[in-house]
């Protein structure tokens, strides 16, 4: 609104209704202000401050647990079980993994040495000391050289020639570990391939980032397609699924530089140990809905309204657990706006995840986890609703703090579902480490070549992460998968998924 100076109402009314208009418009500037400063707060905390949302010790206290305690009555003490004593780790460098190979080193006395300087008598021997040096042997390529015999009829009738078993790569250049080499130094080590392609230069072979592109996409992707679509059809059967998304860059010939395609997560339970990786061109909600369309259960995840269809859909038993990891989140960015309330609810939060320690501390079971919520953690809920309620007239719609009351108060209904379940969990974090590798990957290899090459990506990480979360060694694993995966029966593909591989390592051999 322009004023001018010279020339003010006269009009007392007129000059009431101009200061009116004047206040209003200050008091939007000043709103507008303070979501600029605190949008510039939190993109200098996300270029230079610390990724952890740490709140201060004292600052809680002085804050938010007297107000916090007040408000709790004591709950009835659950019923104590039996915890064996905390194992602390001792100190000093640790022995090495019996898996490893052992070279053994014999140093013994020479024929004089074994004679006693005292009476000259023979030494018996009487045992050894033994001592472990780590060693390493750098990787290197060696060439198999395959000859196959060719036999003929001395009377010209027959001509015979051994065959050779069918490979990864029909009359391909790599074998099984190369393969296997080059997928987990990509995907599970994040070394992009022009990298690797120096490496192996030095080894003197010539391997260009344009080959090894191709052999994870045309070869080793598609080897494995139907043992992925198996994984990602048990996944699905999951009775709890976490699914969680982040951005990678694609390159896109018809634009001037990359655009954003979108890698999604989808972690199944306990029965169904599989993680596996979706790629879609952009973060509409037809990637997901397409994914997820067999699936019936809990589904945990942030508040995307791209899932908004799975829930309301009245054919799908598609029932949303939301995550507090994001709702602390809110608060913890609402600091800068309202210290005082952003901190009550950030202690009340703190509440809420002492008790989920005290549950894995005690390593209770479902229904153990369930009754442990429903003693403690529902009662802190109840204090959490009736504060938000309280508050959220007190703020500004539109400030960080009053988004933040209005994304938990949305939610609360599946925000508080987990306490209904002893097989949910809190929080969404499950699928957001299972995307730590894609973030720290796109660093190095900074973006996909193609919408080709994020669909490969996510096939080969959906192995590796599987491999990592069942404690495999995802180069062992797809070593012998490229190698056996060409002539395994079709019929018996469930017994190459990760889980099933290992156990049958780990079996017992028949007689």
């Amino acid at each position: 609104m322009e004023i001018n100076r010279h020339n003010l109402p006269e009009d007392p009314a007129a000059l009431q209704q101009m200061v009116r208009s004047l206040l209003e418009e200050l008091e939007t500037k000043e709103r507008r202000l303070k979501q600029l400063l605190h949008w510039v707060e939190q993109l200098l905390r996300w270029r230079y401050g610390p990724r952890r949302e740490r709140v201060s010790e004292n600052q809680l206290f002085l804050f938010a647990v007297g107000m916090v305690t007040a408000a709790l009555e004591p709950p009835p003490a659950p019923e104590k079980h039996e915890t064996s004593p905390p194992q602390h780790a001792g100190h000093g460098r640790q022995r090495l993994p019996r898996t490893l190979e052992r070279r053994r080193v014999v140093y013994d006395l020479a024929g004089q040495e074994r004679q006693c300087p005292q009476c000259q008598g023979e030494l018996r021997h009487i045992g050894e000391e033994v001592s472990e040096r780590l060693e390493y042997v750098p990787a290197s390529l060696y060439v198999i050289e395959e000859v196959c015999q060719k036999y003929a009829c001395s009377k010209g009738c027959t001509l015979l020639t051994a065959q050779k078993p069918m490979q990864p790569i029909e009359k391909g250049l790599p074998g099984p570990a190369l393969l296997a080499h080059i997928a987990v130094s990509k995907y599970a080590d994040h070394l992009p391939l022009y990298r690797q392609e120096g490496i192996f230069e030095r080894h003197g072979v010539a391997l260009s980032r344009q080959t090894m592109c191709d052999w994870m996409r045309r070869r080793c992707a598609q080897l494995v397609s139907p043992l992925f679509d198996l994984m990602k059809e048990r996944v699905l059967k999951s009775k709890v699924m976490q699914t969680d998304d982040t951005p990678v860059g694609v390159l896109d010939p018809a634009l001037p530089r990359t655009r954003l395609g979108r890698i999604w997560t989808y972690v199944g339970d306990d029965h169904h140990p599989y993680t596996v990786y979706d790629y879609t061109p952009n973060r509409s909600r037809d990637g997901p809905q397409a994914f997820m369309e067999k699936f019936t259960g809990l589904l945990q995840a942030d508040a995307y309204s791209g899932y908004d269809g799975l829930y309301e859909d009245p054919e799908r038993e598609v029932i949303e657990v939301a995550c507090w990891a994001h709702t602390r989140r809110k608060f913890y960015e609402a600091q800068s706006s309202d210290l005082m309330r952003s901190t009550v609810m950030l202690a009340y939060i703190r509440l809420l995840y002492d008790v989920e320690r005290e549950a894995r501390n005690m390593k209770l079971d479902r229904e153990g986890r369930l009754a442990l919520r429903r003693t403690k953690s529902v009662p802190i809920l109840d204090d959490i609703k009736k504060y938000l309620g309280r508050e959220q007239p007190k703020v500004l719609p539109k400030s960080p703090e009053g988004q933040a009351i209005a994304y938990a108060l949305s939610n609360w209904k599946a925000l508080v579902r987990y306490s209904e379940d002893g097989d949910l969990e809190i929080d969404n974090n499950g699928a957001e480490r299972s995307l730590r590798g894609v973030a720290v990957g796109r660093k190095n290899w900074m973006f996909f070549g193609s919408d080709n090459g994020g669909r490969t990506a996510a096939i080969l990480t959906s192995f590796i992460t599987t491999c990592k979360r069942l404690g495999i060694d995802p180069f062992a694993y797809l070593r012998d998968i490229f190698e056996r995966i060409s002539t395994h029966p079709q019929s018996r593909l469930a017994a190459l998924v990760p889980d099933n591989w290992m156990a049958a390592r780990r079996a017992p051999a028949t007689p």
